[in-house]
């Protein structure tokens, strides 16, 4: 049997993929298979670029484990099944008066899948989906479920929230809430110099501030989202005449609640590299990237997105401690990408860039040890929990330096 990814950039050929319906199942073929000698490795929706759920052994799919088990508006408190798709969450969340403090701009993902590799969404004050997450529960190669949270295991968690798939599989969260809320958007298009030199401005006084440069126009294609307490103020009014690249990221102003805003549809299949680098190196960074594509890979036309990222505590985040801007870089999955790729990976790792787990890159677990001030005390973790590695592929074997 065959597995892909979303983008179809990964294949492989697992012995077995299954799709438990319970924990006492998934936890019975973990132990079964890891006695065996084989490798596990969990899938979700498949939207990450690197070979993260690549296995010959057994693939498992959380599909089986969806939904909100519990949500109380009183503590802002939810807890849901790993399985669950990001975009299942906002209705069930309304009905108990409750919503994500962010998204991201895609929300096919499944929770364990998010957090595990740092997805995140924009604003200088919020951290990514994994900073949300207040209390795990995770299974272990020996069968064992743990429940984890930052008070009564706070290096076991913070090693927890973004791990990967490498300690065990999740197969509950709880996501610290707020209540529920609508935001405004507003999309509008202008040079990228002009959009530059108010950066700093509507980050500051804005919730929720990004932008995407488009290189065939060299225009920003800027979105701002502000909660608002009602309806009222929606505009209808269509934007001006656009070209059809910019169409896809201007529209209507619009005011819905937050988990209708957040994403974008994304139909054309892709692959993205995406740094995040210290928040002040941030706008040299992304004109940095710019000359690269003008000069050297004016052939590549897909957009390249800027965001901004609250800094955090879990060991393996990309944000961990260092409030951050993310740069991301994209080119369609048909088409050439590695050496723009390659020379864009240069100019994050001199600004000391982190990638996003999820997403290419070539960096060595060397890299990593000099990025990640808790990198050998995740290896300490992952060593206590997986001591012969049954959670590990090839590629991860790599990324922590094992072969």
């Amino acid at each position: 049997m065959e597995w892909q990814n979303w983008a179809g950039n990964v294949t492989a050929t697992p012995q077995q993929i299954a799709h438990p319906g319970n924990e006492a199942e998934l936890a019975g073929l973990i132990q079964k298979t890891a006695y065996a000698g084989r490798p596990v490795r969990v899938v979700g929706s498949g939207h990450s670029f690197q070979p993260l759920c690549a296995t010959d052994g057994l693939l498992l799919s959380l599909d089986g484990l969806q939904g909100v088990i519990a949500a109380d508006s009183s503590t802002g408190r939810a807890t849901v099944w790993a399985g669950t798709k990001l975009h299942a969450l906002g209705e069930p969340l309304r009905a108990a008066g409750l919503a994500l403090e962010n998204m991201g701009d895609i929300d096919r993902q499944s929770v364990a899948g998010a957090t595990a590799t740092g997805t995140h969404g924009t604003g200088p004050t919020l951290g990514n989906l994994s900073s949300q997450v207040v209390g795990l529960r995770l299974v272990t190669a020996a069968g064992q479920t743990l429940d984890i949270n930052g008070t009564d295991q706070p290096a076991l968690f913070s090693a927890a929230q973004v791990s990967l798939g490498s300690l065990g599989v999740i197969t509950q969260a709880t996501l610290r809430c707020l209540p529920v809320y609508r935001l405004h958007e507003r999309t509008w298009a202008e040079p990228f110099a002009d959009c530059m030199a108010r950066l700093d401005e509507r980050i500051a006084a804005t919730r929720h501030f990004e932008f995407f440069w488009v290189p065939r126009e060299d225009v920003a294609a800027c979105k701002a989202l502000q909660p608002v307490e009602s309806e009222s103020g929606q505009a209808s009014e269509n934007p001006p005449a656009l070209s059809e690249r910019l169409r896809r990221y201007i529209g209507p102003e619009r005011v819905d609640w937050s988990y209708r805003i957040f994403p974008s549809e994304r139909n054309n299949r892709f692959v993205e590299m995406e740094f995040a680098v210290p928040a002040a190196d941030g706008p040299a960074c992304m004109h940095e990237i710019r000359a690269l594509m003008q000069e050297h890979h004016p052939a590549v036309q897909w957009p390249v997105e800027y965001r901004t990222l609250a800094a955090d505590d879990s060991w393996l985040s990309p944000a961990y401690r260092r409030h951050s801007v993310t740069i991301s870089v994209h080119q369609a999955v048909d088409l050439p990408y590695a050496d723009f790729f390659a020379d864009a990976e240069t100019i994050f790792h001199r600004y000391r860039g982190r990638p996003h787990w999820g997403k290419l890159h070539s960096h060595t677990a060397a890299d990593f040890a000099a990025l990640y001030p808790r990198w050998d005390d995740f290896q300490a973790v992952r060593q206590e929990l997986d001591p012969k590695g049954r959670f590990l592929n090839d590629y991860l074997r790599r990324v922590f330096g094992l072969i």
